[in-house]
């Protein structure tokens, strides 16, 4: 799939003149003069794709609201895209050169993919990316495919250790572990002293990442086109998890809906630990363990054997298409919904976690759960930036239940997904 562009990909690249869902009465001219010289005379209409969930709509409704209202001769159209088909959806659009729109809102996965079949507009020296200098180092490398800035960090995430105080105060538990070590002996003194049962682990492929980034592996050397997924340090990583899979330390994974699993077994109190992200704070405070929510603790995930700790970034962007006729608007959106006061309302009023410095405001960080995230942030690594990146967590997926039940062991394990990669996904790579 990187061995060059496909037929349909070109056939989309020689569509990207055709008019977009934004307005056409404007031209295509990808500069961003005129937004950046007078951005009041800008005027026309836009289409933002919004793959965020309903419950956030009214927040970005009450956002459009402000731009136009700074704006007023531009006219937002603020289109809810489900999420799990919003990536083919705006390929395929994007490839017909028909129906896409003129701001859509990326998962950090799909910016590379998409960029790499020219349906991105690169943004650098536009008005859309304002101030590089605040955006946080991780989330702003997302954004960007060979050597191009392809979107604007809009919001991010990483993967924390949530754990339940009173769990811990009952074990005499007086801190959260540091390194995976301390988490296999924490969770044995809480099983031995409490009753109640360490950790749950989640049966993902991304959730085991901090596994291996903590043993200072990662799944591939993109400068050396070379798959590590099944390097030593890999194998020495999915052996930590197995020590966490053990009946004297965890709830065995489940093998289907197993972030469910483990997140309900968390939230009513039937384990003491879980690793997972922001997202899934406000599903937490629902959980009869955390009704009083002074009781949920969040740390920085825990470091391997190498001495290191970190967990994968996550989050989404701001993208502009290509082909948008009104590329000057479009622009003009992204530096206001991206910016220090936008993020600071979205954080809020929805819980996201901002992607600029600046908005981590005494507003925001009053919220102890933003306060950690952003702590656990300064950890966070960014996953391999290439085209479908996000195909490659269903083989990983599969083959870490396999290890995880004990069906293979992890060498095993590791070189069957290295082998299926190589074979399906990563041809031009080098295994080893």
């Amino acid at each position: 799939m990187r061995r060059g562009m496909t037929v349909a990909a070109i056939a989309g690249v020689l569509a990207l003149t055709a008019t977009a869902c934004g307005g056409s009465d404007t031209t295509s001219d990808s500069s961003g003069k005129k937004a950046a010289e007078d951005p009041q005379s800008v005027s026309g209409s836009i289409t933002w794709w919004d793959t965020s969930n309903e419950a956030e709509g009214p927040t970005y409704d009450k956002l459009i609201a402000a731009f136009q209202a700074e704006y007023p001769k531009i006219k937002v159209d603020r289109t809810s895209v489900s999420f799990d088909q919003a990536e083919q959806k705006f390929k395929t659009a994007a490839q017909n050169g028909k129906g896409a729109p003129d701001v859509i809102r990326t998962d950090v996965g799909w910016s590379a993919g998409f960029a790499n079949l020219g349906y991105l507009q690169p943004l650098d020296g536009t008005p859309a990316l304002d101030n590089t200098a605040d955006f946080l180092p991780g989330p702003l490398e997302t954004a960007k495919f060979k050597g191009e800035t392809v979107g604007v960090p809009q919001v991010t995430d990483t993967l924390g250790l949530l754990y339940n105080k009173e769990i811990f105060a009952r074990a005499g538990i007086t801190r959260p572990p540091a390194t995976w070590d301390e988490f296999l002996a924490t969770a044995r003194t809480i099983k031995a002293k409490t009753g109640v049962t360490g950790t749950q682990l989640n049966p993902e492929g991304y959730f085991s990442l901090p596994f291996l980034y903590g043993e200072g592996g990662d799944m591939l050397d993109v400068d050396g086109k070379r798959i590590t997924v099944n390097s030593p340090q890999a194998v020495r990583a999915m052996e930590t998890a197995l020590k966490l899979v053990k009946p004297d330390v965890a709830v065995k994974p489940a093998t289907t809906d197993g972030y469910v699993a483990a997140q309900t077994s968390f939230k009513d109190g039937k384990v003491a630990m879980i690793v997972n992200g922001p997202w899934s704070v406000s599903d937490a405070y629902a959980g009869k363990a955390f009704k009083n929510k002074d009781n949920l603790g969040i740390a920085s995930i825990p470091g391997g054997s190498a001495g290191t700790a970190a967990a994968p970034i996550g989050g989404h962007n701001y993208s502009v298409y290509r082909g948008s006729r009104n590329k000057d608007a479009a622009y003009l959106f992204v530096k206001f919904m991206s910016s220090t006061k936008s993020q600071e309302l979205t954080a809020k009023e929805i819980n996201t976690l901002p992607t600029r410095t600046s908005a981590y405001t005494a507003a925001v960080t009053a919220d102890p759960a933003k306060k950690a995230f952003q702590q656990a942030l300064s950890v966070a690594k960014t996953r391999p930036v290439i085209p479908g990146v996000g195909d490659l967590f269903v083989a990983f997926d599969q083959h870490y239940v396999k290890i995880l039940r004990g069906d293979v062991s992890p060498k095993d394990g590791l070189d069957a997904l290295a082998k299926e990669w190589n074979t399906k996904l990563l041809k031009d790579y080098k295994v080893g």
